[in-house]
């Protein structure tokens, strides 16, 4: 089994994806817009993103564009989850930090915790919510 998370954004899911994807090292391996899937749509969301899946390794990030009739609230900030992603170095979980926060609200700055030696909490520029987190060596019982 994999868990995917799934982003839903407002229309801005290319930019995003393509900004994860820069920051992330990952690549876009698909992106259908809803005019090929639907090409007698609502002509207002063809060009944007049905579906969009970014790989990151053995890992993904799955994105769509919502139709503002399917999600009225999408512009609400997003509550309750993040995208956590586990370091093994705070040097990569710091440089991730500094790219995926940039133009976005740092609620927590990346630094030492008492559970991690790098730690970071905030929402990105696209509104969607991250943590990093530097996974601490564990001594042997």
């Amino acid at each position: 089994m994999k868990i995917v998370t799934s982003v839903s954004l407002p229309g801005t899911c290319r930019e995003a994806f393509d900004f994860y994807a820069r920051v992330l090292g990952g690549e876009i391996t698909t992106a259908i817009r809803y005019g090929e899937a639907f090409p007698d749509g609502p002509p207002e969301v063809a060009d944007k993103l049905m579906y969009c899946w970014l790989q990151v390794g053995d890992q993904a990030i799955l994105g769509s564009d919502m139709h503002p009739d399917h999600a009225p609230d999408m512009h609400k900030p997003k509550d309750g989850f993040d995208i956590t992603l586990h370091f093994d170095t705070v040097e990569e979980a710091r440089r991730v930090f500094d790219g995926l926060s940039e133009g976005g609200q740092v609620e927590m700055p990346f630094g030492v915790n008492d559970c991690a030696p790098g730690f970071s909490g905030f929402t990105d520029r696209f509104g969607v919510p991250w943590m990093t987190n530097v996974v601490a060596p564990t001594e042997n019982a």
